[in-house]
């Protein structure tokens, strides 16, 4: 069902306009705007208030997807490619430091949108199905009480203990104009000789100095671990984006990401950085996450162009991660051998659901542990943690730790955290995107993955645990027998 609206009569009726087309009112109750009030404050809202971050985003591949999506549930009269939208925002954009939806609407040299009432219905019930699986996730799980047990404690690192600091190193890169910088953690004490060291890799747009909290942690409990910064995709990136200058970095910035962890590992065994430790664990937020996943040499299977038309379909908008997963259609990724002495995965929030399909004969043979929240709306956890698990994993000591109320931001420490104070870093973002006390979130998320490294070292699994608290949160430590219940029941 497509409902055709008159630009003209729609301004007006805003306007307080008599109405000459009691039809027109009818679609407008419909979609919500019962009074005229309502309907005037959202069409003078502004649609863009940068017009320089916004040129950025709408000329990115994550925003034109967006907006294609976007144009084929309004059409413009005939136009269905959206480039009428694109071309009269930009033309707006050129003169206007905001624009509105009423600018836009005033501007296009249409006569008449024609909202697409079934393709939104569509798109309102996907999102609500979410929401639904993200309740009964919670239920199930409190529901499973068989595999609570009691847990050993273990010596973890204050937040705010600063004993262990770093060295900055540089690298100079074929792959890179500017040299990779990283941080080495080494422990003041190597005593506990251990076997294994960390690569920690942030996620897109995110910053080596968002997880000093778990180096520190890490190398204060003996593990070397090495931070990287992934120029091009990182804060500073991201700042560009904000002021307008460089597009929203995306899925292209993978290839070099891997290149970068290739120069580490060079790196590390020529000596340039001073690590004793042999075995290798790769740990990553997010994108980092990913990137670790597909270092390994994983074959994406040949299915993902047929799903990402599916999702795409749908707006993206119950699972954004997935518009990165789907423009690698677009990008040629070179074939990987694996790692050598990889010895296992942590994923912070991690997603690639849509790059792999459960299939025994290409899944990652060594321990995965992700980490994930149910108030994580950019990579929602039953999709992409538990889903991704699934997929890619074929150890017996993989395991998943799901914490209730965390979301895809809680790990990433900003500055002025501490204090509960506001800083300048830029995912300085409020509770209802962040989720439920970040720095309880950290403090657990070091706990478990110190636990995961500690009976990594030792080759044994963690123990399972559902319906756990600690403070003030709960969360579930989870295996593939659980997991696959899980879905099951959803």
């Amino acid at each position: 069902m497509s409902i055709p609206i008159s630009i003209k009569e729609l301004i007006d009726w805003s306007n307080g306009a008599e109405e000459k087309n009691s039809e027109l009112a009818s679609w407008l109750n419909l979609l919500g705007f019962r009074e005229r009030k309502g309907l005037a404050k959202f069409l003078s809202t502004p649609l863009v208030r940068d017009k320089s971050m916004a040129r950025q985003i709408l000329r990115s591949w994550s925003g034109r997807k967006l907006l294609d999506e976007v144009s084929d549930l309004i059409l413009m009269d005939e136009d269905s490619s959206g480039e009428s939208v694109l071309d009269t925002l930009e033309t707006l954009l050129n003169e206007k430091d905001e624009v509105t939806t009423l600018d836009l609407l005033n501007s296009l040299s249409v006569k008449a949108i024609h909202i697409d009432l079934d393709g939104w219905i569509e798109v309102a019930n996907n999102w609500r199905s979410e929401l639904h699986k993200q309740q009964k996730l919670i239920s199930d799980l409190v529901s499973i009480n068989e595999l609570s047990v009691k847990r050993e404690e273990i010596n973890v690192l204050p937040l705010e203990i600063k004993e262990t600091e770093y060295e900055l190193i540089s690298l100079d890169v074929s792959h890179r104009k500017k040299p990779l910088n990283l941080e080495v953690w080494n422990p003041s004490s190597r005593k506990k000789n251990r076997k294994n060291w960390v690569l920690l890799m942030p996620g897109l747009g995110g910053d080596r100095n968002h997880f000093n909290w778990l180096a520190r942690s890490l190398s204060h409990n003996g593990w070397p671990v090495v931070v990287l910064d992934h120029p091009g995709s990182d804060s500073l990136a991201l700042e560009e984006l904000v002021k307008g200058r460089l597009p929203l970095p995306g899925a292209e910035v993978i290839p070099e990401r891997l290149n970068d962890i290739d120069t580490v590992l060079k790196a590390k065994k020529t000596g340039k950085i001073d690590i004793s430790s042999e075995n290798l664990v790769l740990m990553g937020h997010s994108l980092g996450a990913l990137t670790a996943i597909l270092a390994t040499g994983l074959k994406i299977d040949n299915q993902l162009e047929n799903r990402c038309q599916e999702v795409l379909d749908n707006l993206s908008l119950t699972n954004l991660s997935s518009l990165l997963q789907c423009q690698l259609l677009d990008i040629t990724l070179s074939d990987r051998k694996g790692i050598e002495n990889l010895s296992a995965i942590v994923g912070m929030n991690s997603f690639g659901s849509f790059l792999w399909q459960k299939d025994l004969d290409n899944q990652i043979n060594v321990p995965i542990f992700f980490t994930g929240g149910t108030f994580d709306l950019v990579t929602p956890s039953i999709r992409e943690q538990l889903g991704l698990m699934l997929a890619v994993s074929s150890s017996p000591f993989s395991r998943i730790l799901l914490i209730e109320g965390a979301s895809h931001f809680s790990p990433i420490r900003v500055e002025g955290q501490m204090k509960q104070s506001e800083g300048k870093d830029l995912f300085n973002l409020g509770e209802s995107i962040v989720g439920y006390h970040p720095l309880s979130v950290q403090s657990l998320l070091s706990f478990e993955i110190i636990n995961f490294l500690e009976k990594l070292e030792e080759k044994k699994s963690i123990p399972l645990n559902t319906n756990q608290t600690k403070g003030e949160l709960k969360f579930h430590i989870l295996d593939r027998t659980i997991i696959e219940k899980l879905l099951k029941i959803q």
